[in-house]
């Protein structure tokens, strides 16, 4: 397996990601690990998909949907990550500047063994698979992407969750002087979002490295991202350097920013409108006419029973 290694927030500033272009180390693990070489890639190109450094992995079909993927670049250059700014384009321009090696995971809270890990440490027992998964955005856009990485069930047994654990929260690194959309108040940072357990252990909830068989971009996430493909993206903890096990129910970034507009659950329903737009309809990027939105994105039945006499529109 190859890999290397509150503020209030104005409707103008919700906006979108960018293009791939990044410099840093990545680690080659699991059986034979050896270090790859510094991939060099000019911040202000739009880099091409043999850029980027190849993993190896399986293809799984089962959790896989049968649709095209979006193409490479348009995925990688539409994208929100807003700790290198607010608009679609700057994470692309930005995020070249961030060092991803070498990268620690701090895993606590209650929890049999916690500990600080690196990146080679989480990852040298998993197997890394492809799924193609839907995603959808919050703001109405969609794209399928072809996502590398391991369940975040087998994360989860190897540290040992105490009875008490309920939830699962996420933290993205905070280093503005290297993620410069950090150095305004646009969001309460570092940036948290979090995940009730039988969402976490559930077989689609993916712990990514990694997309269309390469390593995962700086703007996409790297070098360790969170996707849970029946939510909204911005549940899709980026660039994790903690995770945390809980017996209260975390207060995640957007919900704590805007809590009338961004729930804990998020979960993709066409019949709960965001406040100031509708959920019914979506853009898949590269397409011109819209589609329906999907109960669940599409993983209804897969996940529904996780919510089985819920109300949805309470909780949403």
């Amino acid at each position: 397996m190859l890999i290397k290694a509150k503020n209030e927030i104005t409707t103008s500033e919700i906006t979108d990601e960018a293009v791939y272009q990044q410099r840093r180390d990545f680690m080659k693990v699991s059986a034979g690990l050896a270090l790859v070489p510094i991939l060099g890639i000019s911040p202000n190109s739009h880099a091409a998909i043999n850029d980027y450094v190849g993993l190896n992995f399986t293809k799984n079909a089962k959790f896989s949907v049968d649709e095209e993927p979006t193409p490479f670049k348009d995925v990688t250059t539409y994208n929100n990550f807003y700790e290198f700014g607010t608009s679609k384009s700057d994470p692309a321009k930005e995020a070249h500047r961030l060092k991803t090696s070498p990268w620690s995971v701090s895993i606590e809270g209650e929890i049999e063994k916690p500990g600080t890990f690196t990146l080679e440490d989480i990852l040298r027992p998993q197997s890394l698979e492809e799924r193609i998964y839907r995603f959808r955005c919050v703001e109405g856009w969609s794209m399928v992407i072809p996502w590398v990485g391991f369940p975040l069930s087998e994360l989860i047994k190897r540290f040992q969750p105490t009875s008490r654990a309920k939830f699962v929260e996420f933290t993205t690194l905070q280093r503005p002087q290297e993620m410069i959309g950090q150095r305004r108040s646009v969001l309460d940072w570092p940036y948290v979002e979090a995940l009730r357990m039988d969402e976490a252990m559930h077989p689609l909830t993916l712990m990514s490295v990694g997309l269309y068989g390469r390593v995962l971009p700086n703007q996409n996430g790297a070098p360790l991202r969170l996707v849970v493909p029946w939510k909204y993206g911005f549940k899709n903890s980026k660039s994790i350097v903690k995770i945390r096990f809980t017996e209260k129910q975390p207060v995640s970034t957007w919900t704590r920013a805007i809590p009338s507009e961004y729930g804990f659950y998020s979960n993709v329903n066409p019949n709960v409108d965001h406040p100031r737009w509708s959920q019914k309809r979506e853009r898949r990027i590269g397409e011109f006419l819209k589609r329906k939105t999907l109960m669940f994105n599409g993983y209804g039945d897969q996940v529904a029973q996780l919510y089985s006499g819920m109300d949805l529109k309470k909780y949403f």
